[in-house]
C-alpha cells in the first residue's frame, strides 16, 4: 500500500513555481509531466482541465489537489508544487491557492486512488502540516515531512 511519501519523487516536488492563473498551473504541470514522466503535454493539461469543470479541486486554506485519470499511466503519479504567489482557484472559502498536490492516476481507477486523496486531504487540512511545509526551503525536506506524516 503506497502512500503519499512513497509516491512523491525529489523530481516531483517544485518549489517557488510562478503561474498567475489555474490555466498556466495546469500548462506548467503538462509540462513538468512531459519533462519528468514522459506523458503528454495536452493530454496531460487536458486531463485536468476536464476534472476542474465537474468541480474545482481547490480545498481550501491555499490548498488544490488537482486530479484525473490518465489513460496511458500503469501507476499513480504525485507532485507537490508550491508557489510564489497565490492564485485564485475556485476553492470553497474562496481564498486563493499556494500549495498545490498533483494526482494523476490510472484510467481505471482504484480504491488506492481514493485512499491516497483522502490521506492528502487529511494532511492539508492540518494547519501545522501546512505551516510546517510552508518553513520547508527545499525539496528534501519537503519529501522528509511527508515521510514524517505517513
Amino acid at each position: 500500500m503506497n502512500t503519499i511519501a512513497d509516491l512523491l519523487t525529489l523530481d516531483d516536488i517544485v518549489l517557488d513555481l510562478d503561474v498567475a492563473t489555474k490555466s498556466q498551473l495546469f500548462d506548467a504541470i503538462g509540462l513538468h509531466m512531459e519533462c519528468r514522466r514522459g506523458l503528454s503535454r495536452d493530454w496531460v493539461v487536458s486531463c485536468l482541465d476536464r476534472r476542474e469543470q465537474v468541480g474545482s479541486t481547490g480545498l481550501g486554506q491555499g490548498v488544490a489537489i488537482p486530479h484525473a485519470r490518465v489513460h496511458s499511466l500503469n501507476q499513480i503519479v504525485v507532485a507537490y508544487l508550491r508557489l510564489n504567489s497565490s492564485i485564485p482557484f475556485g476553492s470553497p472559502d474562496g481564498e486563493p491557492v499556494s500549495d498545490i498536490l498533483v494526482l494523476l492516476v490510472p484510467k481505471p481507477a482504484t480504491d488506492e486512488h481514493l485512499r491516497i486523496l483522502a490521506d492528502a486531504t487529511r494532511l492539508f487540512s492540518d494547519d501545522s502540516f501546512r505551516e510546517e511545509l510552508h518553513r520547508c526551503s527545499s525539496r528534501q525536506a519537503v519529501k522528509e515531512l511527508f515521510a514524517r506524516q505517513s
